[in-house]
């Protein structure tokens, strides 16, 4: 893993990093749908297709980031407008070519974030979204997109339960991704022995684990218990401690930091 100056990553983002442009090429964000064996019905995934993009070339990365307890696909749509810090990203050369791949990652028949959040039917749907990513979702984006298919054109990334979600999955599946992004993590993120049962495998494989968290965030001590295990046992990684909470500048801060680092 390179080393990474930690300084450039504290500086605040450049004004204007999620504003609109008018002079710069854009890609599209679309919503598709994919039949997901694991759940037995028809899902929602939204998928950021970035300017230039063709079937010609090559093939593309594959960024996957996921919501939190209280969204859907459509969350970070909605609250970050991810598709203008690409852009505008793109616009000023600093991504390497990728698609981003927003899902649902509550893997059950109704998986709109309504009623008690907590429902234990609910929580263990986050649990199944495993199972749906690897064997569904990633399948199907393989098979419709020009997407590179190795380990390194994959990164796994997410906000809260998705920041969970993104180390549970990510650490889980060394073999599937080389690059992880946990944003604020939540209590679902398993214990770090169990996230990490063999640090020198994890050192070896992984390519870029980012790990960030708001100072005034209260659920920081998950985020902090992870980061001394990794650095107690000599596991390589980004940990960014940034003003804030458990809100959206942080992940939209981190979400502009994060892709500028992967698939390098």
């Amino acid at each position: 893993m390179s080393p990474i100056n930690h300084d450039s990553l504290r500086r605040a983002v450049p004004p204007g990093y999620d504003q609109y442009r008018e002079d710069i090429a854009r890609g599209k964000i679309e919503t598709v749908e994919y039949f997901s064996m694991t759940v037995g019905c028809k899902r929602k995934t939204m998928i950021y297709i970035p300017p230039g993009y063709s079937d010609g070339q090559r093939g593309y990365n594959v960024l996957y980031l996921l919501h939190g307890i209280g969204g859907d696909e459509a969350e970070w749509y909605n609250h970050a407008g991810p598709q203008v810090i690409l852009d505008n990203l793109y616009a000023d050369c600093k991504l390497a070519p990728m698609i981003v791949v927003l899902p649902n990652g509550r893997a059950m028949q109704n998986d709109r974030a309504e009623g008690n959040l907590f429902d234990a039917d609910k929580l263990k749907a986050f649990e199944n979204f495993e199972s749906d990513l690897l064997h569904d979702l990633i399948p199907y984006v393989e098979s419709n997109y020009t997407v590179l298919t190795g380990r390194e054109n994959r990164a796994l990334a997410g906000l809260s339960m998705g920041g969970g979600q993104s180390l549970n999955i990510g650490l889980g599946n060394l073999d599937q991704f080389a690059w992880i992004g946990v944003f604020s993590s939540a209590p679902n993120t398993k214990e770090p022995v169990l996230l990490v049962p063999n640090p020198e495998e994890a050192a070896a494989k992984l390519r870029m684990l980012w790990l960030s968290c708001g100072l005034l965030d209260n659920l920081k001590h998950v985020s902090d218990r992870t980061h001394a295990y990794l650095e107690r046992n000599n596991v390589p990684h980004i940990w960014y401690e940034e003003s804030g909470g458990h809100d959206w500048p942080v992940w939209k801060n981190d979400l502009y930091h994060f892709s500028q680092l992967i698939f390098r």
